[in-house]
């Protein structure tokens, strides 16, 4: 019986009465639809343990609202929305989903993949305006292309096992190569460089760190196959928006499938918009991004790529499980500041 006060940040209705079958009882837990701000912050106050997602940015500010938290759990296995580092000084602990949904996120790429290269916006479009003509229309089968795994963890080796189904030849890149898997399943792990340079298609599944932020930019637009589909689920910022607006309008890409935006975050909260405080360049990334919704070669989910049924009950049956395991004394999937 789980007797402390936990408050939960961007939660569903149903996560009450399915965490009150696991032990937690109503009156010790809070659920807030909204993301954690400094302005509901208020709402921990007493709170031990907060469990947040990926849209609560939880630095000083906030922190020093949340006088009694000993543990943020938040319920994604990125961690880039806290200041872990600010966390270890206070004496927080911080646990993170490692994996959930592999397939989830995967599947999830592949069907942007798949709505690309059979141009299913356009097609769509047509026929919402009664047009049955095939102009524009002709796709691309992904037989005997390649696949390119930027990031080939947990999510990517899910990919490419998809990819060599549809019988791809699939090339990945990776800061830990291993072989072994390499081997089993069909693939090459290869530089970015040539990752970029040999790919018909790339998906992106790489955390974001510093050496990622802005891993396709600029410079790397330049290595990318002429007439490459580019597809990011992984984070917004791992892709420089006026580099992606540029390999679009010279047709270095001849697609994108973005399930994550750069500053998404601030899309959401529209009151950010109006800020005074929003940096210009976040601005103006914002801005290109809301040019991009309206091109038939690119297609934009609202960060869903991990909204299954199945992977939402594993983020919630890990996040109980990295709560009560703090509690018991023995905490599971510990972040630690770089």
């Amino acid at each position: 019986m789980v007797d402390t006060k936990i408050v939960f940040y961007e939660v569903e209705d149903w996560v009450r009465s399915y965490l009150k079958e696991h032990g937690f009882e109503d009156d010790k837990v809070v659920l807030i639809a909204e993301p954690l701000r400094e302005d509901n912050a208020y709402e921990a106050a007493e709170a031990e343990v907060v469990s947040v997602f990926v849209y609560s940015f939880v630095d000083k500010r906030v922190l020093d609202k949340l006088s009694a938290v000993r543990l943020i759990a938040t319920r994604s296995t990125g961690y880039d929305h806290i200041d872990l580092k600010e966390c270890k000084r206070r004496g927080i602990t911080v646990s993170n989903v490692p994996r959930y949904g592999e397939n989830t996120v995967a599947e999830h790429a592949f069907a942007l993949i798949l709505a690309l290269s059979r141009k299913l916006k356009p097609a769509v479009f047509k026929i919402n305006q009664l047009k049955f003509d095939l102009e524009g229309l002709r796709g691309f089968d992904l037989k005997d292309k390649t696949l390119g795994v930027i990031g080939a963890g947990a999510i990517g080796l899910h990919s490419i096992r998809i990819g060599r189904g549809f019988g791809m030849r699939v090339l990945a890149f990776d800061k830990y190569p291993q072989p072994i898997l390499a081997e089993v399943l069909g693939f090459e792990y290869a530089p970015l460089e040539r990752v970029l340079g040999e790919s018909d298609v790339i998906t992106l599944h790489v955390p974001l760190v510093k050496d990622t932020y802005h891993l396709i930019n600029m410079d790397t637009i330049h290595q990318i196959k002429r007439g490459a589909i580019l597809v990011n689920t992984s984070r917004g910022a791992v892709v420089q928006t006026e580099a992606l607006v540029v390999a679009l309008d010279v047709g270095i890409l001849s697609g994108a499938g973005l399930d994550v935006l750069e500053g998404e975050e601030s899309i959401k909260e529209e009151a950010q918009l109006l800020s005074d405080t929003l940096p210009v360049e976040k601005l103006r990334a914002i801005v290109r991004s809301y040019a991009l919704l309206h091109r038939d070669n690119v297609i934009i989910t609202p960060h869903v790529a991990f909204y299954s049924a199945e992977a939402e009950r594993r983020i919630i049956d890990t996040t109980i499980d990295n709560i009560n395991s703090f509690l018991e004394g023995s905490p599971r999937n510990i972040v630690k500041p770089a």
